[in-house]
């Protein structure tokens, strides 16, 4: 079953995140990290390996942050 959007509740989410910009992107960007973890990458869009090394790139990156939250 589809369940729709009053229009009331479509402003009250654009007020919300008018409010709320930086949780918006805060959130947008947690998205994006994770999709682009867990999700495969399309077939042709990335050459052999490539993603591979991106993920280990970022394994780097999150555990320098990690040590560095964690002082």
């Amino acid at each position: 079953m589809e369940e729709k959007i009053t229009e009331a509740q479509k402003r009250a989410k654009k007020k919300w995140d008018s409010k709320n910009k930086d949780r918006v992107g805060y959130l947008r960007h947690k998205a994006r990290a994770k999709s682009f973890i867990t999700k495969d990458p399309k077939p042709n869009v990335t050459k052999q390996g490539e993603y591979l090394n991106d993920l280990l790139s970022l394994q780097e990156l999150l555990n320098e942050r990690i040590k560095k939250i964690q002082k």
